[in-house]
């Protein structure tokens, strides 16, 4: 093969651009640079192996039933994702009156407002039961949110839900009796209405604490869960056992 020529008549010494296609090196190459882009679309990311794995700004720390996690008026640096167990979150008034805000479970978030600029926390959490939480460090979390597009898909999901159901507590604390709020606020907790089966065993919970959730009084609980229990919605045996007909408390007009 004839090498090309510059103008002036010597022989051009670039390498030629139209190369043998099956020259052994170039096709080495090429897969090489197929490999390389294969790994890149092929490359997968976990959230749920984020979540339950230690790495840099994430911590896996283990807290005993009635420990503190974090208290109110805190700083604000880290969220929390609860791997086991159960967390109560409260808010104390400054008259000193204390409130149950929210019950929460493995595969819940909380402390999510440190992402959105809360300096200080306007909660308290405590382990309601030997619980093992994976702390993730503010900076940390914003990182994995701008990187992977799948945890940052999980996230937003969750917090939508959350929103939803906080909207719906609203609601039900403004138009629905202390029955249906209890009835309700049973059968969130034992999950009903959410994927896989239900717990109809709610872990050992006091009247005092469901008074609280419900912004009512602990005789009024009492009453309600004893006619619960007589119309055969609810049973203790081993803990507080609920049935699919609670439901019925909820939809009656």
């Amino acid at each position: 093969m004839s090498r090309t020529r510059r103008p002036d008549g010597s022989p051009d010494r670039r390498q030629n651009i139209h190369r043998d296609p099956t020259d052994p090196k170039h096709l080495a190459k090429l897969g090489a640079i197929n490999q390389r882009v294969v790994g890149k679309k092929t490359r997968h990311f976990d959230p749920q192996a984020f979540l339950s794995t230690i790495g840099e700004g994430r911590k896996l720390v283990l807290f005993q039933r009635k420990q503190g996690i974090f208290a109110q008026g805190d700083s604000a640096d880290a969220l929390f994702y609860i791997q086991s167990g159960q967390v109560k979150l409260t808010v104390v008034s400054t008259s000193g009156k204390e409130a149950t805000i929210g019950i929460l479970r493995e595969g819940d978030f909380f402390g999510e407002g440190s992402l959105a600029g809360q300096a200080l926390r306007i909660s308290s959490a405590t382990a309601m039961m030997d619980s093992t939480i994976l702390r993730i460090g503010k900076k940390a979390m914003m990182q994995a949110l701008h990187r992977e597009h799948e945890l940052s898909d999980m996230f937003v999901a969750y917090l939508l839900a959350r929103n939803i159901r906080y909207e719906a507590d609203l609601v039900d604390q403004l138009f629905n009796s202390s029955e249906k709020r209890l009835a309700r606020v049973l059968l969130m907790l034992a999950h009903f209405g959410k994927e896989g089966q239900p717990e109809t065993v709610i872990p050992k919970i006091s009247q005092e604490m469901l008074a609280e959730m419900i912004g009512t009084t602990r005789s009024r609980v009492s009453f309600f869960m004893n006619r619960f229990r007589e119309l055969g919605f609810i049973h203790y045996n081993g803990g507080l056992q609920v049935h699919s007909s609670l439901l019925n408390v909820v939809l009656h007009d």
